[in-house]
């Protein structure tokens, strides 16, 4: 078998468990069962960094497996006990990593709604890209923030990408004033109807990223 045909095979395989094949894997408990007749429409998009405002440790991952110790740090005081995760992890230097099965409902959104229609996390996948509201995101996020989209695009029924401010409005502020809306969906040539959910857009016109 050549190596293509190994790598279409495992690409096939992977895909039909929801697990992406380029990502690092790291199994988070906190998700349950999708309905059966739920589809994934939706990809909301956060910010995370533990400590806040503090990049590249391993407290975002420990946070997601529940392993994360609360008398670490002040930040981490609120976090004892909280059952969370994301189907995705961006990290700043492009990495990604992945957390549950896309197949299975990961506990990202809340309380949340879209397009009339409440419980996001019933018919969504969760990305979170490592950063915060004054932080600018890097390149390198934003090109495999591109690839992740065009992956699930090719595989879900997807009709919408919101922000997780835009569906928990007033409760959360992610992914910032910072996230270049326009250069993603300029760059990755994804179809104004997918932020349908909210005011026009200004037109897509991508400004060069800076390099972070």
């Amino acid at each position: 078998m050549t190596r293509r045909a190994v790598d279409a095979k495992a690409e096939a395989n992977v895909t039909a468990n929801g697990w992406h094949p380029r990502a690092r894997r790291v199994d988070s408990p906190n998700h349950d069962t999708r309905s059966p007749q739920a589809q994934i429409e939706l990809i909301v998009i956060h910010h995370i960094s533990l400590p806040a405002g503090q990049f590249g440790s391993d407290d975002i991952e420990m946070l997601f497996t529940n392993r994360l110790d609360p008398t670490r740090h002040a930040d981490f005081q609120g976090l004892a006990g909280l059952r969370v995760s994301a189907h995705f992890l961006i990290r700043r230097d492009g990495e990604l990593v992945q957390f549950v099965d896309c197949f299975k409902r990961a506990w990202h959104a809340g309380v949340s709604k879209w397009r009339g229609r409440e419980r996001c996390n019933d018919f969504s996948v969760g990305i979170e890209l490592e950063g915060t509201g004054s932080h600018a995101f890097t390149a390198k996020q934003y090109q495999r923030l591109i690839s992740l989209t065009q992956w699930l695009l090719a595989r879900f029924p997807v009709s919408g990408i919101a922000g997780h401010s835009e569906i928990a409005p007033g409760r959360k502020t992610d992914p910032g004033p910072l996230f270049d809306w326009a250069h993603y969906l300029f760059s990755a040539h994804l179809p104004s109807s997918l932020r349908a959910n909210r005011a026009p857009d200004q037109p897509l016109q991508a400004a060069p990223l800076k390099k972070q």
